[in-house]
C-alpha cells in the first residue's frame, strides 16, 4: 500500500505539473490562477495545496526540471578535450539550449518574466544562471591555462556571466518568436560566432 500511495502521489504532482505546463502554452504566468490549474489538471484545491504552496512554487518545480536538462546540453564545450573539436563541441551545446527553449518554450518564458516578482524565484533563476557561469569560468580558466585562450584583460567570471546572461536573452527572444532569433538556425549561428570570437578570437567564417 505504500508504494502505492507514492506512486499515486507521483502522478498526481506530475498531473499538476503538465497542467501548469499546457495552461502556460495559452495564457501569460500573470493571468494564471491556481483554480485554473485546478479546473485543467481536475484535482481538488486541497490536494494542490498538499503538494504546492501557490503558482510560483509549481513554476520553480517545472524550471528545476528543464535546467537539469539544460546543464546536459552544457557537457559539449565543458568536456571537450582537444582544439580541433572545440568549435564543433560549442555549436553542439548551444544547438541543444536552442532546442530545450523551444520544447520548453512556456515554461523558461515564465521564469525570465516572473523571476524578480517572488523572492524563492529570484534564488532559483539566479542560482541557475551562477551555475551555468561557474562551470563555463572553470573551462575558461582551464584553456586559459593551457594556452588555447590568450586574452585575460576580462575576470573570467564575468566573461563566463555576460556569455550566460547574453545567451539566456537571445533564447527567450526566440521563445518569444521574435525576429531573427526565431530562426533557430541564425540563433545558434550568431551564438556560436559569439563565443568562439569573443574566447578564442576565431574569424568570421
Amino acid at each position: 500500500m505504500a508504494r502505492e500511495t507514492r506512486r499515486e502521489d507521483r502522478e498526481l504532482r506530475r498531473n499538476i505539473l503538465d497542467a501548469t505546463t499546457r495552461l502556460l502554452g495559452r495564457c501569460k504566468f500573470a493571468d494564471l490562477t491556481v483554480a485554473d490549474i485546478l479546473a485543467e489538471a481536475g484535482i481538488s484545491r486541497g490536494s494542490f495545496y498538499f503538494y504546492f504552496q501557490g503558482k510560483h512554487e509549481v513554476l520553480a518545480e517545472l524550471v528545476r526540471q528543464a535546467i537539469d536538462q539544460g546543464h546536459k546540453t552544457s557537457a559539449s564545450w565543458l568536456g571537450h578535450r582537444d582544439e580541433s573539436d572545440r568549435r564543433a563541441a560549442i555549436r553542439r551545446s548551444i544547438a541543444d539550449g536552442a532546442q530545450l527553449w523551444s520544447e520548453q518554450a512556456a515554461v523558461l518564458r515564465a521564469i525570465v518574466e516572473h523571476w524578480r516578482d517572488d523572492p524563492a524565484l529570484e534564488e532559483l533563476w539566479r542560482g541557475q544562471m551562477d551555475s551555468f557561469a561557474k562551470t563555463t569560468a572553470e573551462r575558461i580558466d582551464a584553456d586559459r591555462a593551457a594556452g588555447a585562450i590568450s586574452h585575460h584583460a576580462i575576470d573570467s567570471q564575468t566573461l563566463a556571466a555576460t556569455l550566460t546572461w547574453l545567451g539566456e536573452r537571445l533564447y527567450y527572444l526566440a521563445a518569444t518568436g521574435t525576429p531573427p532569433f526565431d530562426n533557430q538556425s541564425e540563433l545558434v549561428d550568431v551564438l556560436t560566432h559569439m563565443w568562439m570570437t569573443t574566447l578564442y578570437a576565431e574569424s568570421p567564417r
